[in-house]
């Protein structure tokens, strides 16, 4: 049975990526042995999508609201590759990964497979860095 996913950034700045990671998703970590940080991620979706050129595979983190959140991120000194465009399905934009590449960002219109929080739960949360939690490789923690 499957139980999640994991995906993998390849750079040549690994631990300058790395931080940047902890500083975008604040979320639980595990240290996998020698500084090799793993990070929780979201919950996810997954979409095939049909193309005329190379097959790929592109990550995107989404969130509700765009602007805001890229408020958020800049306050935190992310750096952004792509400014804001406008597409069908949806508001999309890049985060600069150091050592190269870029991570995308978008608030969907379509539907998602996933439960939107709704404003007025996300006001009354908990700051996430309130709940990160630093995991040792081989143990395990309920959230």
């Amino acid at each position: 049975m499957i139980f999640g996913a994991h995906a993998i950034v390849y750079s040549r700045a690994p631990g300058e990526a790395r931080a940047l990671l902890e500083k975008i998703l604040d979320s639980n970590k595990v240290d996998a042995g020698g500084g090799w940080m793993i990070f929780a991620l979201p919950p996810a979706e997954i979409a095939v999508h049909p193309t005329d050129g190379a097959p790929r595979l592109d990550l995107y983190l989404m969130c509700q609201d765009i602007e805001r959140t890229i408020g958020e991120l800049r306050e935190k000194g992310v750096k952004f590759s792509r400014a804001v465009s406008e597409e069908s399905w949806g508001r999309v934009c890049a985060i600069a990964l150091p050592g190269g590449g870029e991570l995308g960002l978008y608030q969907p219109r379509h539907p998602t497979a996933l439960a939107r929080p709704s404003a007025s739960a996300s006001a009354k949360a908990k700051p996430r860095g309130m709940r990160a939690a630093t995991l040792k490789a081989g143990s395990s923690r309920r959230r």
